[in-house]
């Protein structure tokens, strides 16, 4: 499993806080760069995950676990896994494909870590 597919799978995960919190207004559809356009790009991509994933409960276990393991222990096991099954590697990358247009569309990405560091100035 490639990196940026490892950081798709994982990175979508926050940014479906983000869609929460980021709904977008009816009217004209929204800038795609922008946070409503990221938000929607990324509810449509986790919804798929999402039922992919129940569709899928090997792999639901395998990222589930992945989360409560060290970062190397993690990204083992889901690259064992991934490579063991490359068809449904490459499905999930179809499903992260949007997000990953979107990133290259408007030439950048919002990590993991960027999403605590606003929910956490949000919490405080």
């Amino acid at each position: 499993m490639s990196n940026s597919l490892w950081r798709t799978v994982f990175g979508v995960i926050p940014v479906g806080v983000l869609c929460v919190m980021i709904a977008p207004t009816a009217g004209a559809a929204p800038d795609p760069c922008s946070a409503s356009g990221v938000a929607a790009t990324a509810s449509v991509v986790l919804n798929s995950a999402s039922g992919y994933l129940d569709g899928h409960p090997d792999a639901n276990n395998v990222l589930t676990t992945a989360v409560n393991q060290s970062p190397d222990d993690a990204k083992a096991a889901v690259r064992g896994y991934f490579l063991g099954h490359p068809g449904e590697a490459l499905e999930l990358k179809g499903i992260a494909q949007p997000l990953l247009d979107l990133r290259s569309r408007c030439n950048t990405s919002v990590s993991p870590d960027q999403l605590a560091a606003l929910f956490d100035a949000l919490s405080g």
